[in-house]
């Protein structure tokens, strides 16, 4: 049976790397990868690169996925971090047994549902984003993923290939 990824990307200013280089690595390994935000249509990022949000995050189902993956850029901070419904959904996709999964501020994003407390996890390393960590308690470990079995985090565009490798490898 085929796996599904559910990667969710802000309405604006998504980071293409963060995107695209683990999309290509699910989707070379057979993973049918779904491209969500808080609104459909085509988004430019953060290097005017353009994707198309095929569905709303919250019109999807997250038991239809295998994996869901929130992926950063500057527009991430901004739509993604606040977001309750958002939060809310990756709390739910995680009691539903789901691989919850994040990128740089996409981390931040799932240190923010308090899933991480008393736990290991990595972002970009800039203080704004592991002063989030620090505030939920969640200790930051500089390496470019740090994965559990029901969580993975990456630290951004250098880590992009390595986070599409683990999340391959945790959905296989």
């Amino acid at each position: 049976m085929t796996k599904k990824a559910l990667f969710i990307i802000p309405p604006e200013r998504f980071n293409e790397d963060e995107l695209f280089h683990p999309k290509v690595v699910l989707e070379n390994a057979g993973v049918e990868v779904t491209i969500a935000s808080t609104k459909t249509g085509e988004i430019t990022g953060d290097y005017q690169g353009k994707v198309t949000a095929e569905v709303i995050f919250s019109d999807v189902s997250f038991t239809d996925f295998d994996a869901l993956a929130v992926i950063g850029g500057s527009g991430t901070n901004d739509h993604l971090w606040g977001n309750q419904e958002l939060l809310s959904y990756l709390k739910q996709a995680h009691e539903q047994n789901v691989l919850v999964t994040g990128i740089c501020a996409g981390a931040v994003t799932v240190v923010k549902t308090g899933l991480l407390t008393d736990r290991t996890a990595t972002c970009y390393p800039l203080d704004v984003q592991k002063n989030e960590l620090k505030a939920h308690n969640v200790e930051y470990v500089e390496q470019h993923v740090v994965a559990h079995d029901d969580i993975i985090t990456a630290d951004g565009p250098d880590g992009a290939k390595e986070f599409g490798k683990r999340l391959v490898e945790a959905l296989s």
